[in-house]
């Protein structure tokens, strides 16, 4: 049987080496191979070094565990095993309803040694079907543990970032900067929203310009029945949504009423257009 290799993604130091010494303790076959201290890092070891574990902090600077995940699965090659995911929360009521028995699972901080033991039991577990299942190909058996995790991230995302990020009421107007001046839009005339760096670039029909906040923070305040994020980087206002298309790869695209613009969908958000 392979070795056993983790990433760890935590930012604060002192809880990433406990985290490790505490699996060390309880797993001493794990291979620990780095400890990421962000998000961005945690999303390029994990495509270098292909870990077949992954710990993932909820709040990380740069990009989130959630989004390191959704990023994950857009960019994971196709010929691997997708790796099993331990979010690492400090928000805990929500936390157990959304991952018990499901593909991502969960400890809380502060951690606990025997919640972590029923963790490195389920990985363990989890691991033995994998390895066990001789008529099922890699790529297969990466592809159902993908698309659970990513059916999972649909249901978690949206309140694991009202809880991050909440928002005491609707946009109805956004201050974005045009040049040397500041230009007072009314959200509905936005055709989507770009994540650009540290930025947003509002897109509307006549032009566009910069607010300086991320995605996960504007998400919140806009009514969710009308603006839709289909990306880790776009989020569209379907009422101006013209089509989406499906390539040979099964890559879906967008086409947005007064724009030349199309816009890539993420694989956690697919199934907004299921019926397109």
């Amino acid at each position: 049987m392979q070795a056993i290799r983790a990433l760890i993604a935590e930012d604060e130091n002192i809880l990433a080496i406990t985290l490790q010494k505490t699996l060390e303790k309880l797993w001493p076959e794990l291979q620990i191979l780095e400890i990421a201290e962000n998000g961005v890092v945690a999303v390029n070891q994990a495509l270098k070094l292909m870990p077949e574990v992954i710990f993932l902090d909820i709040k990380m600077p740069g990009k989130t565990g959630l989004e390191v995940a959704e990023e994950l699965a857009e960019e994971w090659p196709a010929d691997k095993a997708f790796p099993l995911i331990v979010f690492v929360t400090a928000y805990d009521e929500y936390a157990i309803q959304a991952f018990e028995h499901e593909a991502c699972d969960y400890v809380l901080k502060p951690i606990s040694d025997v919640r972590l033991a029923k963790t490195v039991q389920r990985l363990q577990s989890k691991l033995k079907e994998q390895n066990s299942s001789s008529s099922t190909s890699t790529s297969t058996s990466g592809s159902g543990e993908l698309d659970t995790m990513i059916a999972q991230l649909r249901n978690i995302a949206p309140s694991m970032f009202a809880n991050l990020y909440p928002a005491s009421e609707r946009l109805t107007m956004i201050r974005a900067a045009v040049g040397n001046q500041i230009r007072m839009i009314p959200v509905e005339d936005v055709l989507y929203f770009e994540a650009t760096d540290k930025y947003i670039n509002v897109v509307c029909a006549d032009q566009a310009s910069l607010i300086r906040m991320s995605l996960r923070e504007l998400l919140p305040q806009l009514d969710p029945q009308i603006f839709w994020q289909i990306h880790r980087s776009y989020i569209i206002n379907s009422r101006y949504l013209q089509f989406a298309t499906r390539d040979e790869t099964g890559k879906l695209t967008v086409q947005i009423k007064g724009s030349n613009q199309k816009l890539q969908v993420s694989r956690v958000y697919a199934h907004l257009f299921k019926q397109m």
